[in-house]
This record gives structure tokens, C-alpha cells and sequence, in this order.
């Protein structure tokens, strides 16, 4: 199948997650919410560095994003990046320092803008790979959740402050 109908659809929804919400209101967040980008931008790699109970951080987290959204560019390129992928090397950044936080931002950032124009992109996909394209859109979704539970001054607005 070809992507051509709904690729503006699912550039809309990622785009939202990432840059925020327009002040009238989003799909996925409230009316002016920051989305994921602009929020970590606010945290210092102290409180990115700090440990979950589960062992994890705030940067565990977007390192874990950046290398999910790493494959799914390579792929869009015409790789087959899956069948050697580490998905636990993803989790092992649980500590960074204010140079290293910075640039972690700055990869996921590029990493968020490669792949916006990948899902804008219309093409030719099997049924797996809109089921990946489609799933990157909720998985960054469940990560903005959890960074958010993590560092709560993260959160976006309540449907009642817009």
C-alpha cells in the first residue's frame, strides 16, 4: 500500500508530540503544551541523571527514543536496521553530563526532524512497516508519559488550564 493518504495525518500526530500542541488544541496533547523537545530543553543533566526505581532515567529514556527513531531513519533510507539491533545498549545512558545531555538533546532533535519527514513522506510499505510507522507514533507517546511521571515538572497543561 502506499502512505500518500495518510502520511500528512501521521506527520501531524508526531509533529504535535515533539514541538507541542497548537494553542487551540492538539490531537494527542492539551491546547499549548510544549511537547517532548521544548520540555527536556528544561531539565539539567542532574535531573536527567537522576535514578527510577526501576533503575532508569529521565536520559535513559531519551537515549532509548533517539536509537528507536535512528532505526526507523535508516530504514526509511532503504536499510534493514532491525535484525542487529541493541535495544539494551539504549537503556544504558542513565547518567550524562551537562555537555552530554546537550548533546543527547541535539541527536534526538535531529533524530525527531529526520523522521517527521520520513512520516510526511508518502511511500510504498508493507503491512509490518505501517504497523512500525504507526507504532513509532505511539511508542514516542508512551516515552513523553513516562518522562513526564519521571520529572513532573515536565508536565503539559490540564485540559482545565487551557
Amino acid at each position: 500500500m502506499n502512505t500518500s493518504d495518510i502520511a500528512p495525518v501521521l506527520g501531524t500526530l508526531f509533529a504535535e508530540l515533539v514541538n507541542g500542541a497548537a494553542p487551540s488544541g492538539g490531537f494527542m496533547l492539551n491546547a499549548g503544551d510544549a511537547g517532548l523537545l521544548a520540555s527536556l530543553d528544561t531539565v539539567t543533566a542532574v535531573a536527567a541523571s537522576r535514578p527510577t526505581a526501576t533503575g532508569s532515567s529521565l536520559a535513559a529514556h531519551v537515549d532509548h527514543v533517539r536509537y528507536g527513531l535512528s532505526l526507523m531513519n535508516r530504514w526509511s533510507t532503504g536499510e534493514d536496521p532491525f535484525g542487529n539491533a541493541d535495544w539494551g545498549a539504549s537503556w544504558k545512558k542513565t547518567t550524562v553530563t551537562e555537555d552530554q545531555w546537550r548533546t543527547l538533546r541535539a541527536d534526538l532533535r535531529t533524530e525527531t526532524a529526520r523522521w517527521l519527514s520520513a512520516l510526511r513522506t508518502p511511500r510504498d510499505v508493507q503491512d509490518v512497516e505501517l504497523n512500525g510507522m504507526i507504532g513509532s507514533i505511539a511508542h514516542l507517546a508512551y516515552h513523553l508519559g513516562a518522562v513526564r511521571q519521571i520529572e513532573t515538572s515536565l508536565r503539559g497543561p490540564t485540559e482545565s488550564q487551557t
